[in-house]
């Protein structure tokens, strides 16, 4: 049921106008109950969800219309909310030349005079365009049919989709705020990591990783991040809220790469975090190193972007899991319990802190690849996992007495069996037998993450 009710929302916003179906991206939010006409405005949180939702709901369903919709997504951002450095632009105005929608929004007329009378109609007709318009006089472009719903990407559709991006794009471009910020950066480089892993797309890890250094070498001072970057300037120390979504994003760039650099970035910014915000009681919006408020604020509600409290546990969770370091799974666990009756009593506002109760809830594993990346087997091993979505399983590679061991405590003391790739499935810091086909490998995983009882 729930799978269910998630699949029929983005299925609706993916078809409707909420979506630009022309140039990608999702629009802020939608003013009617069909999800067709948007606020225009396009926000970077926004699409850095988006895109992460669409890319796991493609991994647990293997429906292409969400890969479609992912990858359309973050394509949008690297084309046109992304900056020359690598840091991603906050957002899109909805306004050009003082009307709402305008860059978006098409007539009749219109399509037919860009494409042609018989393609011009055809379009309209799969978009649901009409002459008297379902906005203003325009039309927000759909695809009300849901049978129809992959045609817009196919052939000869495909094609008539990039001469109408064409010719959009000679219109006045909507204004755009390019500050960098660290907490939409950190939101956008989880989705992006995540679909390179998903994917196994080397386009998108390239695209995180250049990320990631930006963050890292713009905006990191002292060990201590800064909230926002632009025109070569960083200012402002950073935030619950930035601390918290870069090391998200961070976990999901090691696991797209295994580059436990990224590890021992985000272990180092997870000390940091708990020395300036943590109390005992929970997570402070504001660090020690800021101004001295009247008082500090402290947020666990989920909104339209989660809370720092709530990331802040997540990622103290799943990088224990990495690190052996059962101290972030104390202060987790603490804040977690603290906060767990108000998010049973109200449900829609802890979405997240409910995502990271289930992780301390478990059962959760780690699976410990060993094996050179470059190589067939181990490939296989990765193939076999990035096909199924796991949310409780914290992935791990390395190689033989690598140095890698010292910074991932899974990976400590593993070896490979007759020379070949080899996957360790533990849960407790208790390993099942050792195995080399990905389909035991599989059948230890599901075994080993099943809820019962609960």
């Amino acid at each position: 049921r729930a799978l269910q009710m998630a699949e029929l929302t983005l299925d609706k916003m993916g078809r409707g106008g909420i979506y630009d179906q022309i140039g990608g991206g999702f629009h802020r939010y939608a003013v009617d109950a069909v999800w067709l006409v948007p606020h225009f405005e396009k926000m970077l949180y926004d699409n850095a969800q988006l895109a992460h939702a669409y890319t796991i709901a493609h991994q647990v369903t293997d429906e292409p219309f969400y890969r479609t919709i992912a990858t359309e997504t973050i394509e949008y951002v690297l084309r046109e909310m992304t900056s020359p450095e690598g840091g991603f632009y906050s957002t899109q105005d909805a306004d050009t030349e003082g009307h709402e929608g305008k860059f978006y929004v098409w007539t009749a007329a219109e399509l037919r005079e860009t494409l042609g009378d018989d393609d011009g109609n055809a379009v309209a007709e799969l978009l649901g365009a009409t002459e008297r318009g379902n906005f203003e006089g325009s039309n927000v472009l759909s695809i009300p049919n849901v049978e129809r719903r992959t045609e817009w990407r196919s052939q000869p559709f495909a094609s008539l989709r990039r001469r109408l991006y064409d010719a959009r794009s000679q219109r006045t471009w909507p204004g755009r705020d390019e500050k960098v910020l660290t907490s939409w950066n950190g939101m956008m480089l989880r989705a992006i990591a995540t679909a390179a892993w998903v994917f196994d797309d080397d386009r998108y890890t390239d695209a995180a990783v250049a990320n990631a250094r930006f963050v890292r070498d713009h905006l990191l001072v002292e060990g201590r991040l800064l909230r926002s970057w632009k025109d070569g300037e960083a200012k402002l120390n950073g935030y619950l809220e930035d601390y918290a979504n870069f090391i998200d994003g961070l976990l999901a760039l090691y696991g797209a790469t295994f580059d436990t650099d990224w590890i021992v970035l985000a272990a180092a910014l997870a000390r940091t975090m708990i020395d300036e915000f943590h109390d005992g009681g929970g997570f402070f919006d504001t660090g020690r190193s800021h101004e001295e408020l009247v008082t500090r604020p402290r947020d666990a509600y989920d909104n339209a972007t989660p809370s720092g409290n709530s990331v802040a546990c997540d990622v103290l969770l799943r990088l224990a899991h990495l690190t052996g370091e059962q101290e972030l799974v104390r202060i987790a666990s603490d804040i977690l319990g603290g906060y767990a009756r108000h998010a049973s009593e109200s449900a829609h506002g802890f979405s997240r802190l409910l995502s990271a109760i289930d992780t301390a809830l478990g059962p959760a594993a780690e699976i410990v690849v060993v094996g050179d990346q470059r190589d067939t087997g181990t490939t296989e091993l990765l193939d076999a996992l990035r096909s199924e979505y796991l949310p409780r399983a914290f992935v791990a590679v390395g190689t033989p007495g690598g140095s890698d061991a010292e910074i991932v405590s899974a990976l400590h003391g593993r070896r490979m069996l007759n020379g070949g790739a080899t996957a360790y499935v533990c849960v407790n810091q208790t390993c099942q037998l050792p195995v080399t086909d990905s389909t035991a490998m599989l059948e230890q995983v599901r075994a080993a993450t099943r809820t019962t009882g609960r």
